[in-house]
């Protein structure tokens, strides 16, 4: 049995490791990132070759299910992804873009967040719970504030630590009335008591609380305020980690919390979160049509995402999670593939739209790549961005929340409006002499490919591996 829990002992050691090397190493020596890359990279292997067909746990409260090892695949390979990203930004500085330090420690960070997102899907009571929650959260605030010269950054990271304690407490009152509630910290003994007393005035503060504390977290309306200011003022690999494994991690909270102990009263939250849902993607929507920065844009796309994602825990237990998991595969192909566009960008331009003038003449690569990675956001089809929101509408409508629907696919054209803005400067707007030339690396361009591709025929192909290909039912 101890192939279940190799990957996660892997992850614990791995950065570790990295900062030992970095230890013994040469100053300027690459050995910490390849060993950064090639860990994560067996990691993910080995997370495919296990094939769970019920849940196990270990130590009486480790928990590995169908729904945690894809989970677990995702957030490695979201850290594998977002480690790759970030090198470029420790290889160089310019007038826009502030060179980053300490890569090894950067690394261990990220991989230290990643290890959180995984003790809140192996969680079976509230205190593991939480405090996998704070793991993956807590290093996200010293990657906002990284540059530690940068002003921006640090305000940003200041916001970010302020109202994130906020949210803390929240759901820390939350836990204190669920489990005064039901005087265990048990997943399943909660569950059971819900079920027999399901009205109790201290099970619904609870809700509320814990509502509110994952809202921060998930960008929910209205505790999404912090996004537009985070995003902008954290340097762009921590932006574009933050998007998505941050993200991952705060759905599977609330995934795990509403068809775990939560379950007996779904259907009585089901209005107040169908609410969320509504609202957020119309805000995120409508705050993202008068941007003009690229960073800020892509946090209120990411914060109408996150409205996306909530639909889908309207349906039933199954078909909720795979949808999720599948539109969390493809959100991380098409968010970093457009990272790594603006990455190239904002080198050498500012990180506006204006830099994107005349891209596809400049380099068609880039503007077709930038094409795929919105439309795929957007839902559009043949991409595998329409299927993931397909996925997620379906999940919705087993549970006959048809005006959610039909209001998310109103906003959803409202979504095509703004992601044309994008590329109507990259297709349409003439190139401007003033721009300096645009440099893009051998690993940058592959990562670009691959991520393309993997958009291209993830509508073609609606598995990932044997076991979302079983969960989902096709």
């Amino acid at each position: 049995m101890i192939h279940f829990l190799l990957p996660d002992i892997l992850l614990l050691f791995l950065p570790f490791l990295i900062v030992t090397i970095r230890l013994f190493s040469p100053k300027r020596s690459l050995l910490p990132w390849y060993i950064a890359v090639f860990g994560l990279s067996i990691i993910f292997i080995l997370l495919n070759c296990i094939s769970v067909g019920e849940t196990h746990l270990f130590l009486s409260n480790w928990k590995v299910d169908r729904f945690g090892i894809l989970m677990r695949e995702f957030l490695v390979l979201a850290a594998l992804m977002g480690i790759s990203f970030s090198k470029e930004y420790f290889n160089y500085s310019s007038d826009f873009t502030p060179r980053m330090h300490q890569l090894s420690e950067f690394m261990a960070t990220v991989i230290m967040a990643t290890f959180g997102g995984i003790v809140v899907l192996s969680a079976s009571d509230l205190l593991t719970f939480f405090l996998g929650l704070e793991l993956a959260t807590i290093p996200m605030y010293a990657l906002t504030a990284w540059n530690k010269k940068d002003s921006i950054g640090s305000e940003a990271a200041t916001k970010y630590i302020l109202m994130g304690s906020v949210a803390t407490a929240f759901e820390l009152f939350g836990f204190s009335y669920l489990y005064g509630f039901s005087g265990s910290m048990l997943f399943s003994e909660i569950a059971a008591k819900v079920v027999l007393n399901p009205s109790s005035p201290l099970l619904w503060i609870s809700v509320l609380f814990l509502l509110s504390g994952i809202g921060f977290k998930l960008t929910l309306f209205p505790f999404h305020t912090w996004a537009p200011d985070v995003y902008e003022g954290a340097p762009t690999p921590v932006t574009a980690i933050l998007s998505v494994t941050s993200k991952a991690v705060a759905i599977s909270f609330v995934s795990i919390l509403v068809f775990g102990p939560l379950y007996g009263i779904k259907e009585q939250m089901a209005p107040f979160l169908s609410l969320l849902a509504g609202i957020t993607l119309f805000v995120g929507n409508l705050g993202a049509l008068k941007q003009y920065k690229l960073r800020r844009f892509m946090a209120y796309s990411s914060i109408s995402q996150a409205g996306y994602l909530l639909i889908a825990v309207l349906g039933p237990f199954e078909l909720a999670l795979s949808s999720i998991v599948y539109y969390l595969f493809i959100y991380a192909f098409s968010n970093f593939l457009a990272f790594f566009i603006f990455g190239v960008i904002e080198r050498n331009r500012p990180e506006t739209f204006d830099s994107l003038r005349g891209l596809s003449k400049e380099s068609p690569f880039l503007a077709v790549a930038l094409a795929i990675a919105l439309f795929s956001l957007a839902g559009i089809p043949p991409l595998a961005g329409f299927l993931g929101k397909f996925q997620l509408f379906y999940s919705a409508a087993q549970s006959h929340h048809y005006i959610l629907i039909t209001f998310a696919i109103l906003n959803n054209v409202l979504a095509l409006y703004y992601y044309i803005q994008i590329l109507k400067s990259a297709w349409v707007d003439p190139p401007d002499s003033s721009l300096f030339h645009l440099i893009v690396n051998l690993r940058q361009k592959i990562w670009i490919f691959l991520l393309s591709i993997a958009i291209l025929f993830g509508a073609m192909l609606p598995f990932l591996n044997d076991n979302i290909f079983r969960i989902m039912n096709y």
